[in-house]
């Protein structure tokens, strides 16, 4: 068993790479835009569990972050005072909750079960981590620009201009005020009595729409059927 297992692996890697190879480094603007995408949905709080709901989003995912030029591009995104204010914002987001809640669909949990039972998934995630390529990234990191960038933002005064100046930024003070909102409150109520916020389940615990209609006219045919009641005895 313990001579299968390298077996399958090495078996399962070409398969793989040429479906969803570990992406290389690329200095070009497409690569670099991707991946700062990414980096703002993963520190968005009302999207960043979007990638845990399926199995196949969450292998496009871990095909993603395993290129060290996505942690490069959350980094960098870390030290930008703006993204702290987006994440604050979307925790007072009522669709978090909802970005949350929906794990309570079971159709989620049958998903990862037949994920789990599936041999291309369980060759895909074999050849993920077979895939030279993405070990090769790894070992080019300390020594590729790109890693360097946010160590280098920090020799930036500019950098440190934003974060004087964030707490007079006009999107941090209105998400500071936020909570004096009273709207903020009944949007978190209306979320919480939302079936849709509960994915499967909150369908499952809504009434049916197609309720027959009920017509007061046969009510009354029904009571004028029932027959009197009988005079007490003397």
């Amino acid at each position: 068993m313990k001579s299968l297992i390298p077996l399958l692996l090495l078996a399962a890697a070409p398969a793989f790479a040429n479906d969803a190879a570990a992406p290389a480094f690329a200095n070009d603007a497409a690569t670099a835009a991707a991946n700062e995408a990414l980096a703002k949905k993963m520190l968005d709080p009302t999207q960043n569990a979007s990638a845990f709901k399926d199995p196949q989003a969450f292998m496009a995912w871990a095909n993603a972050m395993s290129n060290p030029a996505a942690s490069a591009a959350m980094a960098q995104a870390g030290m930008d005072p703006a993204t702290y204010v987006r994440m604050l914002s979307g925790m007072m987001n009522p669709a978090s909750m909802q970005n949350y809640m929906q794990f309570t669909d079971p159709s989620i949990a049958l998903k990862w079960m037949a994920a789990g039972l599936d041999p291309r998934m369980l060759s895909a995630m074999a050849g993920m981590a077979a895939n030279p390529q993405m070990y090769g990234n790894w070992m080019q990191a300390p020594v590729n620009p790109q890693m360097w960038a946010p160590a280098t933002q920090m020799l930036n005064p500019a950098m440190y201009g934003n974060w004087l100046q964030a707490p007079m930024n006009p999107a941090a003070v209105n998400t500071m005020m936020a909570p004096m909102n009273p709207n903020m409150y009944m949007n978190w109520a209306g979320a919480a009595a939302d079936p849709r916020s509960y994915g499967g389940m909150g369908q499952m615990m809504t009434m049916p729409t197609a309720m027959p209609a009920i017509d007061p006219a046969i009510l009354l045919k029904l009571l004028q059927a029932i027959p009197p009641m009988p005079a007490p005895a003397k």
